[in-house]
């Protein structure tokens, strides 16, 4: 196989290991293949600043993988919010095949790119939009149609959760992967979460496998219905946080 002339597919397979994941060699392939694009797009357009191997694999593969510890995917419909370069919703769809996914981003440039990695990999059942959180998040089609919302975006907490719990189905989860301490970010966002219908159940902190990155999972139970005036218009979830 091709993705075998990397010496970093040991470190690869090691940081799976440590999540309990096991891929076939056409899955590692997809990934060391989604590498590549990357780094060729990348020379035209900001994508990521990080451009090693290794680094991708710890900080945007296994960082996006470690959903796992947390939430086992099987069919779920999820929505990767402000997607970026495709982190986590690529990584995700690569290991979890039979889950239903899209990745919505602002900056149209980014989908030219993800709709070339979806067509390169041969992935199914995912599609890539552009478009912001405040007018997806109003439209009936996608509002309250996921069973998962995953956002490693950076934004605060209560932001976060405006963009993307009108997203999630009654009974279905929000999880943003948050970096370092967050305690106090957590206990600003209770007065949004319960606005928006949010109720945190667990938070997960541990170091990205391989590394010394602190990295904390939470996940928000969409307990209610998000009333029907969230998300606000354009920019004011980030100037005037609930």
């Amino acid at each position: 196989m091709k993705f075998w002339k990397y010496t970093e597919v040991e470190e690869f397979e090691k940081g799976l290991s440590l999540l309990g994941i096991e891929l076939s060699d056409n899955q590692k392939q997809q990934f060391f293949d989604y590498y590549e694009l990357l780094i060729e797009w990348n020379k035209v357009m900001n994508l990521t600043a990080i451009t090693e191997l290794s680094e991708i694999i710890h900080k945007h593969f296994i960082d996006s993988l470690s959903l796992v510890r947390d939430f086992k995917l099987s069919k779920e419909k999820v929505l990767d919010m402000g997607t970026g370069a495709g982190f986590p919703g690529i990584p995700l769809k690569i290991v979890f095949p039979n889950i239903k996914i899209t990745l919505l981003d602002s900056l149209n440039k980014r989908i030219k790119f993800l709709n070339e990695v979806i067509h390169s990999l041969g992935i199914q059942d995912i599609e890539a939009i552009h478009g912001r959180a405040e007018e997806y998040g109003k439209n009936p089609s996608y509002r309250e149609q996921y069973d998962l919302c995953v956002s490693r975006a950076v934004a605060k907490l209560s932001t976060l959760s405006e963009y993307c719990l009108p997203f999630v189905k009654k009974g279905g989860l929000f999880i943003p992967y948050k970096s370092g301490k967050i305690e106090d970010e957590v206990n600003l966002s209770e007065k949004a979460l319960k606005i928006l219908g949010g109720k945190i159940e667990k938070t997960d902190e541990f170091l990205l496998p391989g590394t010394e990155i602190e990295r904390t999972l939470i996940m928000i139970r969409k307990s209610s219905i998000t009333p029907n005036k969230y998300p606000r218009s354009s920019g004011k979830p980030v100037r005037d946080p609930l």
